[in-house]
């Protein structure tokens, strides 16, 4: 496995009397077809960590590397590519246009990139093939239940292939059902080699990570590894 995203020494730090220090001193690695769950209390650095890893905000101190580049030697513009052709990303209010279809939601993830009509629809319809709403390409958001919505959500942000995966509390409006179904999908896009970080509350539905990284008033303050698995989890609940 290779690094996606690479921390080292990475504070964050926003104006105020006193100023608050929303990091302090993150060093954090994500590989090639691995999951990483951040967990936290509320106010512990998860958003703004989940921000900087996907070159929304840039660091005060320290170093972040993407897919090999150096944000703080970046354009505006270049990040701008950068998030177009290398990252997705996935949030806990799916941020779908209620008036557009399913395919339309996902094709229009790709406008940055700069690609044809035909060829952002192609790959939408594929990315939804993946998360098992094929059949629902014509639908809109509001014919959709929640965890259909997520899915919609999941397939734009997988359809321009990104090396990096960031997901904000993306079970946070489902049921435990939807929920799961959700993990399931983000465990199978990093088993393809996507590098996948999801911020979750929910200690159980973080069990699906690879490893889990706990964030405590902006530091790492531990780092496991996931065990038992998800499926062991599952089993043992249902005896």
């Amino acid at each position: 496995m290779s690094a996606v995203a690479e921390l080292h020494g990475v504070a964050k730090r926003y104006p105020g009397n006193p100023p608050v220090e929303a990091l302090r001193e993150v060093d954090l690695h994500i590989e090639r077809g691995e999951l990483v769950g951040i967990v936290g209390p509320s106010g512990s650095g998860k958003s703004t960590l989940l921000h900087v890893l996907g070159t929304l905000d840039r660091p005060t101190e320290g170093t972040v590397r993407i897919a090999g580049h150096d944000i703080a030697t970046m354009s505006d513009r270049d990040l701008s590519a950068l998030r177009a052709w290398r990252i997705g990303f996935v949030f806990q209010s799916f941020f779908l246009l209620g008036g557009e279809t399913s395919l339309d939601n996902v094709a229009d993830g790709l406008l940055y990139r700069g690609e044809r009509p035909a060829v952002r629809r192609r790959a939408a319809a594929e990315a939804l093939e993946r998360v098992g709403l094929g059949h629902r390409l014509t639908h809109r958001p509001g014919t959709l239940s929640g965890g259909e919505r997520q899915r919609v959500a999941i397939a734009r942000a997988l359809a321009n292939e990104p090396a990096l995966l960031l997901a904000d509390e993306p079970t946070g409006a489902l049921d435990s059902i939807n929920g799961e179904a959700v993990m399931r999908l983000l465990r199978a896009a990093c088993k393809n080699g996507v590098a996948g970080l999801v911020v979750t509350h929910d200690a159980q539905l973080a069990s699906w990570a690879d490893r889990v990284v706990f964030l405590r008033d902006g530091r790492v303050v531990d780092q496991t590894v996931a065990s038992p698995g998800p499926e062991s989890l599952l089993a043992a609940d249902r005896r």
